[in-house]
């Protein structure tokens, strides 16, 4: 009996974890068809194909849409700093600033991808709802304090431009990539301009490494 009680409480912590992941995703179909006013609880459920109970235990309706960019964007939900994700934790362990770049930039293009739809939406609901305009708000500051981090990780690394930056130069080059890596730039670009998301990536590759060579000039 003592064995088999962890056994089944590890099953059962599994299962609500799939469960979450689950509602979650089709909170992101949910709200990218039909909008954050539209999209009800009831149709995310019916998406997931749980209970509206199960749905609510989630909610509400912001933080289901909160998580859901989360997970979308960089597979894992929950309100933490991108640096902290397994693969963008590889991808700083590199010794070699070009080649970091050249890992992350395609890693962000392609979450950018996954998640057009639905940033539009989260845009959207924040100018209607000041509780999703401050939710969007949390997640816009962890965004710069991402890119902030990166330009002291490529600094570090020795990037050749970054040793010349003083700090005020610093924040403005994590703006700077902070605007060029977003989702609106994607849905400008792929969504508005007809950008397949090859040529979207390679260009912002390219506009990346370019912001970071000529700091400071």
């Amino acid at each position: 009996m003592a064995a088999t009680r962890p056994y089944r409480s590890t099953l059962r912590q599994e299962h609500a974890r799939q469960t979450r992941r689950r509602i979650l995703e089709a909170a992101a179909a949910v709200f990218s068809a039909r909008g954050y006013a539209s999209a009800s609880l009831a149709d995310i459920a019916a998406s997931a194909g749980v209970s509206v109970e199960s749905v609510k235990v989630h909610g509400p309706k912001r933080a289901l849409l909160l998580a859901a960019f989360e997970l979308t964007f960089g597979g894992e939900a929950g309100e933490s700093s991108l640096t902290e994700r397994p693969e963008i934790a590889a991808i700083a362990a590199l010794d070699d600033p070009d080649r970091m770049l050249a890992e992350l930039v395609p890693f962000i293009a392609a979450a950018n991808a996954r998640t057009s739809g639905l940033w539009a939406t989260f845009t959207e609901a924040a100018r209607d709802d000041a509780e999703v305009g401050a939710v969007l708000a949390g997640l816009l500051e962890r965004r710069h304090a991402d890119y902030a981090a990166l330009v002291e990780l490529l600094a570090e690394r020795g990037a050749p431009s970054l040793g010349r930056l003083d700090a005020a130069g610093r924040r403005e080059l994590a703006d700077a990539l902070s605007f060029v890596m977003s989702p609106e730039g994607h849905q400008q670009l792929v969504g508005e301009s007809g950008w397949s998301v090859e040529r979207y990536t390679v260009w912002l590759l390219g506009a990346v490494r370019t912001l970071v060579s000529t700091a400071g000039d």
